[in-house]
């Protein structure tokens, strides 16, 4: 299968252009505005992958794709808080799959209604938020809840490491709703709360424990509905180092009362300024999952899943997600025309594989009892 990674050499692109590179299933063409990068890329990749210079901007694209035979778009070309679906009507129209990396609340939320005639008309499959949020975080879910009669709450929070590689188009993602209102589904109803405000401790099984504050994610609104959830859904992101956490509470601050109208547009000196901050962290990152609610024999129940991620691997999490669909697609395997979020489309188990070529730990812990310990092997977990 021809797949054309969009935004192919960046800093999410160029992880699952290396990942699919060595596919024999997949024929990869690292795709962007500026060819020479996408060839640099392609020159160290060596193998059979090619460079192309596109532009998912142009009328045309759609006749582009065409032109190169393409059959699936992986849409690594973010931010998508503010993206329209130009780059997915393209792939439709040009009887490509679609898969991207969004986690914009909007973007992610209202795709299926959007582009479902559209890719059920082409016989293609469209998949948005193949990424650690929605795809990630609801294996995680389904894992933890699997037969449960009930879950009462899901609680997420995202711990990057500091000296991980954060990248403009994520910060300026993150920026874009810091101090802005979001609509969180609490005490078993909706109602609001800014951006990157809510502060509060975060434990984890193999780091240190974070303050975590609130981020917009699809999550939020697809959760409630599709897990039933009777309770609470949040999302917190924990920045290891606490300046850098009170920073982007005060931008919040700033925000919320008119005094910063666009904090995104600091992405680009955040980006090369963090660095400097460096020392005062560590290369390890992760993730924790907790649920609460009624298992099967109608006891009160409360699950968690960590993952570590040391060495900066953190960014290969995002990744996964749209590489496992990918390799799905080229594999031949069956999936519904249409459009979809990645919202339970994979399982946990999947993503084993992938947690263990990075050296990836992951722990299962019963919080109302005996912790349940699953790492990826005993390599990993040594």
């Amino acid at each position: 299968m021809r797949t054309l990674v969009l935004g192919g050499y960046g800093n999410f692109g160029a992880r699952i252009c290396r990942a699919l590179a060595g596919d024999t299933t997949i024929a990869l063409l690292v795709a962007g505005r500026n060819r020479d990068q996408a060839q640099r890329l392609v020159d160290a990749l060596g193998g059979t992958a090619s460079a192309v210079a596109v532009d998912f901007t142009a009328p045309d694209f759609a006749q582009t794709l065409r032109q190169l035979d393409v059959g699936l778009v992986l849409h690594a070309a973010g931010p998508f808080q503010k993206q329209s679906y130009a780059v997915a009507h393209a792939a439709a129209e040009a009887g490509a799959h679609y898969i991207d990396l969004a986690d914009g609340r909007r973007f992610v939320c209202d795709f299926p209604a959007a582009l479902r005639a559209r890719f059920e008309a082409s016989g293609c499959v469209g998949i948005t938020g193949a990424s650690t949020v929605p795809a990630l975080s609801s294996a995680v879910v389904e894992h933890l809840c699997a037969g449960w009669t009930a879950i009462d709450s899901v609680d997420i929070c995202i711990a990057p490491a500091q000296t991980a590689p954060r990248g403009k188009a994520t910060l300026a993602a993150v920026l874009s709703y810091c101090g802005e209102p979001i609509r969180i589904w609490r005490d078993g109803g909706w109602t609001q709360a800014p951006g990157w405000a809510s502060p509060e401790r975060i434990d984890f099984l193999r780091m240190r424990p974070r303050i975590g504050a609130l981020c917009d994610i699809p999550d939020l609104e697809l959760f409630p509905t599709h897990y039933a959830v009777r309770e609470r859904v949040m999302f917190r992101a924990a920045l290891e180092v606490g300046f850098t956490q009170r920073a982007f509470a005060a931008l919040a601050w700033l925000r919320s009362r008119g005094l910063l109208r666009r904090p995104e547009r600091l992405a680009g000196l955040l980006n090369r300024t963090a660095v400097a901050f460096d020392f005062l962290g560590t290369a390890l990152g992760g993730m924790v999952v907790r649920v609460e609610g009624v298992d099967g024999q109608g006891r009160p129940a409360r699950r968690a899943w960590h993952i570590a991620a040391g060495n900066d691997h953190g960014p290969e999490i995002p990744c996964m997600p749209a590489i496992l669909l990918a390799r799905q697609l080229a594999a031949g395997a069956a999936m519904p025309a249409g459009a979809f979020t990645a919202t339970g489309l994979l399982a946990l188990a999947q993503f084993q594989g992938e947690f263990a070529r990075w050296g990836m730990v992951t722990d299962i812990v019963d919080e109302a009892g005996v912790p349940d310990r699953e790492p990826v092997t005993d390599a990993a977990a040594a």
